[in-house]
């Protein structure tokens, strides 16, 4: 019975995880290797953790590599790849999560969403693929095995009900605490995490860290209790900034009420669902696509070199050049002729569109230096318009979700809902960046993008000894700042410089609440969404700036214009 018991001490905290593939290299040493989902099914983009373990109990050193293939359906319209090469030494385990990279879908339907894993390397070969699928519309949840057990089958059978899923695809995805990554990418793909208090108290440090980024740029977390649990308690920030977190008592058998539960996560989350916002707010009235103007192709001096063509390669060169007598000549003119057009013809592309590309940026930061973080979290929308790209392969930096958004139909777009979309968005994390390569950009084409990410900075508004005396140590000028004291009367400063102490002028409120109205109204229906839930804070600052620096991408691209909202707390002297 003890050893019974020991062996399922041993199971139950892999009994959220997913095993995608366990390869036995040696069974006489144990020397093996495990690939684990640290969730039961991938999301619909952002990242998916994976757990690596390989237990080298040989006597040399071996070497695995991982293959990983992100796709919609089993097509492979739209794809993602990335790989990962691990050492593996001799007598030695070793442990590694890994954040691989998940396709988007842009059109806002039912799909599969499938992720291969393929195993290669000196300790032997295995493929795998775990999958998952769901409206674009409806939520992404974590949920926690202590609530999965009891719940779980209630829950789907009230979404399949509702209409909100297809098939047999589950409400949530399963997780232990205990296993939990301490990377924020890993919940990156997520709306919602639902746990109970104590399962709070059991994620490690670390991943909990990553959970309070992951809120703080916009995710909701549920904690249900039934105790007297406090936030403070608990050890949860007391400004949840872009995202928001709730206590909720729950009976001791932890039963859900399932349609409470989805009206949670899809109503009364107050942060737009990520998979609505990425599949619709993009196209239609993209307000940075429209400030960003439509170009119209210039057809005319390409008309006049096809018709000069025409009349070169027709009747010039079949009755002057190579008259009836020299037809032979025909095997050299028209090569010339077609030859000296396709110049033509590239020189105007060259001419017209030129080398690289332009764009606009628009960006949303929180920052935060509560409880030790001086970081920042932003979100950064951009569309840019290509004209001859001569290299596909560039690094973004910090590695960050970055995705590919379905715009306007045109000539120019290349990526959009229609159901014949393609498109290969390769990303290969490592050492805190992300190499991308494929069709992130294509020439002469028009791109749009949604970025998040968490950067450190030491970049803040501080109150000196002096009253209504501020400094800002932020490493770019300010153009216009907006406080909001604890009496609600809002203060203005203008042309603000780094480390130049500024006062604040009082200010009507029928002044500020336009200008920044206005700010909100620039984003798409996300990032307003969040931009409003940050206005009305009190000892909080609004500052604009159009030299901040954004998350670097594609180098061809010249980003004329940056336009960044910047939120934050003002910090006692």
């Amino acid at each position: 019975m003890r050893q019974l018991l020991f062996l399922l001490a041993l199971f139950l905290p892999l009994s959220a995880q997913e095993t995608m593939i366990r390869q036995v290299y040696d069974a006489k040493s144990d020397t093996h290797v495990e690939v684990l989902a640290l969730f039961t099914q991938p999301s619909s983009g952002g990242f998916f953790p994976i757990r690596v373990k390989i237990a080298n109990n040989l006597q040399s050193d071996r070497s695995i590599r991982l293959d990983f293939r992100s796709s919609i359906n089993y097509d492979n319209r739209i794809q993602s790849q990335s790989s990962f090469d691990i050492a593996a030494p001799a007598g030695k385990t070793v442990t590694r999560d890994l954040m691989v990279p998940l396709c988007d879908n842009p059109n806002a339907h039912g799909n599969q969403n499938q992720l291969q894993a393929t195993l290669s390397g000196s300790l032997g070969n295995a493929v795998n693929t775990i999958s998952s699928g769901a409206k674009n519309t409806a939520a992404c949840v974590l949920l926690s095995e202590s609530l999965f057990t009891p719940n779980a089958s209630a829950l789907d059978a009230e979404i399949k009900k509702s209409g909100a899923r297809y098939g047999n695809e589950q409400f949530a995805a399963k997780f232990d605490p205990k296993q939990l990554p301490n990377d924020w990418l890993a919940f990156s793909g997520y709306d919602s995490l639902l746990m109970t208090d104590s399962d709070w108290s059991n994620i490690p440090a670390g991943a909990r860290n990553a959970i309070l980024s992951w809120m703080t740029l916009g995710g909701q977390l549920v904690i249900y209790s039934n105790s007297d649990a406090s936030p403070a308690s608990l050890g949860l920030p007391s400004a949840t900034s872009f995202g928001s977190y709730e206590l909720r008592q729950i009976s001791a058998d932890l039963k859900l009420s399932p349609p409470e539960t989805i009206n949670l996560v899809s109503n009364i989350n107050p942060v737009r669902i990520r998979n609505k916002s990425t599949s619709y707010d993009f196209k239609g009235s993209w307000p940075l696509q429209s400030h960003f103007g439509i170009q119209e192709f210039r057809y005319t001096a390409f008309i006049a070199v096809l018709i000069a063509f025409s009349i070169l390669v027709g009747p010039i060169n079949l009755f002057v050049l190579a008259k009836s007598s020299k037809r032979h000549r025909l095997f050299f003119t028209t090569p010339l002729i077609s030859l000296a057009a396709s110049l033509i013809l590239i020189a105007l592309i060259i001419l017209q569109d030129g080398f690289g590309g332009n764009g606009v940026r628009r960006v949303l930061m929180e920052v935060r230096h509560d409880s030790g973080q001086n970081a920042a979290f932003l979100h950064q929308e951009q569309i840019s318009r290509t004209g001859i790209l001569t290299a596909a392969r560039f690094t973004v930096d910090p590695a960050c979700l970055f995705t590919p958004v379905p715009i306007n139909k045109s000539r120019w777009a290349r990526y959009t809902d229609d159901y014949n979309t393609s498109g290969t968005f390769n990303l290969q994390p490592a050492t805190g960046k992300m190499e991308a390569n494929g069709d992130w950009w294509q020439s002469r084409s028009e791109h749009g993008h949604a970025l998040s990410a968490v950067i450190a900075t030491r970049g803040r508004i501080e109150a000196t000894s002096t009253p209504n005396t501020f400094i800002s140590t932020f490493d770019f000028p300010i153009k216009t700042l907006y406080f909001l004291d604890q009496s609600n009367q809002w203060h203005r400063a203008e042309s603000i410089a780094t480390g130049k102490p500024f006062t604040l002028t009082l200010i009507d409120a029928n002044i500020a609440k336009p200008a920044l109205a206005k700010e909100a109204l620039a984003f798409t229906s996300r990032n307003r969404q969040i931009l409003e839930r940050a206005l009305n804070r009190p000892n909080h600052f609004i500052a604009l700036t159009d030299q901040a620096p954004a998350i670097n991408t594609h180098p061809g691209i010249r980003w004329k214009e940056t336009q960044t909202v910047i939120t934050g707390s003002m910090i006692s002297p």
